[in-house]
């Protein structure tokens, strides 16, 4: 982890202090301002925006007692989305998703720590994912306030999930386009737009699917941390990741079959062409036949001296052109 990188902005911590009669809202954006311990009887969030900065995401990690190697994993941005178990906490890595960059979608860690009153959040950059619960935290609304540790882990996790189905929207359109263009007017363009596609659906799929392993094992309930009331919403979490897999599953497919129908039109195109010319070429080998005759510098040929010699060469070749002209019409065949 870098330390003051320059061109990074200061890492700003937000905690939240909260039970069911109030809420106590504070940012500190130096080490020393989190306080050792920072935990008080209600429940605490504390999030993190950006984790370039060592000591302030150490800072956090001593104020609620994370292990060194969960400290290196929130540091380790691009890792593949897992959970694990410390006993008195769980770690939960997942990909967080918001449409934009030229995949379709933009893609950053966020790192969740779940303890016994505590939520614990690091995102790489800010952004606005978790601004409905803060919200809704501010004002008292919903089961938020009244409600433990792991309900708020619960939020967080439903909102990143959340922006998953905006990001899976914006795919459909862009499929939807692709697939009007190949049935319109297909190019060497839309050949590399459906190429674009299906490398961000791959790219897609491998943050959808471990996601759906790692809200699974949430919702087993094995952790202690978790209530069993929490359960049931975390099973509605995982319903939204399998109708998320089973999107981008449909969408590959759907990608697999528009290049085949773009293939097969260009193959169809081509094979129209190749007739065309086909046809052109067949009608012109008599025409060359009785011009090459007619072309020969022989000394008797009894045509040659005809006054109506050459306006019958001409009248013979366009009814040999027209009579196979017709022949090919009959056929079906143009």
């Amino acid at each position: 982890m870098r330390s003051g990188a320059p061109g990074l902005r200061p890492v700003t911590v937000t905690i939240l202090e909260y039970d069911i009669s109030h809420v106590e809202e504070r940012s500190v954006t130096r080490p020393e301002e989190i306080r050792t311990p920072v935990l008080p009887p209600a429940i605490t969030w504390i999030d993190v925006d950006g984790v370039h900065d060592a000591r302030m995401v150490q800072a956090v990690g001593d104020a609620v007692g994370l292990h060194p190697l969960t400290l290196e994993d929130i540091a380790n941005i691009h890792q593949r989305p897992k959970i694990e178990d410390y006993g008195d906490y769980l770690y939960v890595a997942v990909r967080m998703l918001a449409p934009g960059d030229d995949r379709g979608f933009r893609s950053e860690q966020v790192s969740l720590v779940l303890g016994s009153n505590y939520v614990v959040s690091f995102l790489e950059h800010p952004g606005t994912a978790f601004d409905r619960v803060r919200e809704h935290l501010r004002a008292g609304a919903g089961r938020l306030r009244g409600q433990g540790a792991d309900y708020l882990f619960h939020a967080l996790l439903d909102a990143i999930v959340d922006e998953y189905f905006d990001v899976i929207e914006v795919f459909g359109e862009r499929i939807e386009a692709v697939e009007e263009e190949v049935v319109a007017d297909p190019d060497r363009e839309t050949l590399q737009a459906i190429y674009d596609l299906k490398r961000s659906l791959v790219a897609l799929r491998r943050a959808v699917w471990p996601l759906r392993d790692v809200v699974a094992e949430l919702e087993r309930g094995e952790s202690a941390l978790i209530r069993e009331p929490t359960i049931a919403y975390l099973r509605d979490i995982y319903d939204h990741t399998i109708e998320v897999a089973e999107t981008v599953e449909t969408y590959r497919d759907t990608m697999s079959g528009t290049l085949d129908v773009y293939l097969s039109s260009q193959s169809s195109r081509m094979n129209e062409i190749m007739k065309v010319l086909t046809i052109i070429a067949t009608i012109f080998i008599p025409l060359t036949f009785i011009a090459g005759v007619y072309g020969m510098n022989f000394a008797y040929m009894p045509e040659i001296t005809h006054p109506w010699g050459y306006p019958a060469a001409l009248a013979s070749m366009v009814a040999v052109a027209g009579v196979m002209l017709f022949y090919f019409k009959k056929k079906g065949w143009i």
